[in-house]
């Protein structure tokens, strides 16, 4: 398949280090709550990149449940293929693609699991269907069919019926604390700007990179 033919002009405002906040999360924030407001379709979604014990690079669509100055938080099954990679490799690339604003954010940088109280009072505010979902997937690991899968859940709506569904031990958060975070922002004739975020310390320095 030729796809060389597909090509989209990206007609956007630039972007100024000058302009924007020394703090690259607050900048993310701003970022995010533009693309919101743009309506941009999941706009929380990033893809997780990570390295598993053999070396072999993975990427996978994870969603971005907080932010704030310690790092970038999501959720999954702690025996899952992501978090047995991030186990073994503690370090992890984050990309965010917002096709509306013509934007992308980059954040690389270390992991560590959350605490269980954080993750606690988050799964609390999940939808009981997908508190009842965590329980019954052995997420990455492989099934016989779809049907094995819902008759795990039967299982587990049977075993929590009536009563409130606590976190499953094997579930919790991870956090990504950004060392490096990079703003891209698409410019006519592939002549893009792209910003970079690098700590240093307790502080950030910025520098503007070719396109």
């Amino acid at each position: 398949m030729d796809l060389t033919p597909l090509r989209t002009e990206y007609e956007s405002a630039g972007i100024d280090p000058s302009e924007m906040h020394d703090d690259p999360v607050v900048e993310f924030s701003v970022w995010l709550q533009a693309a919101i407001d743009e309506g941009a379709p999941e706009p929380s979604a990033m893809v997780l990149s990570t390295v598993d014990p053999a070396g072999i690079p993975r990427g996978r669509t994870v969603l971005l449940r907080t932010v704030d100055a310690r790092g970038f938080v999501f959720f999954t099954n702690y025996g899952s293929a992501k978090a047995r990679a991030l186990d073994a490799s503690p370090r992890a690339a984050l990309t965010f693609w917002w096709y509306r604003l013509h934007r992308q954010v980059i954040v690389e940088g270390s992991v560590e699991r959350v605490a269980a109280a954080e993750s606690d009072a988050y799964f609390a505010t999940r939808p009981r269907a997908s508190q009842l979902g965590a329980w019954a997937s052995e997420q990455s690991m492989p099934i016989s069919s779809r049907t094995e899968l819902l008759d795990a859940l039967d299982a587990v709506e049977a075993r929590f019926a009536g009563v409130d569904v606590p976190r499953p031990p094997f579930w919790g958060g991870f956090r990504v604390i950004p060392e490096r975070i990079e703003f891209w922002q698409g410019r006519p004739n592939r002549l893009h700007d792209r910003v970079r975020y690098d700590r240093d310390g307790d502080r950030w320095t910025t520098q503007r990179l070719s396109p």
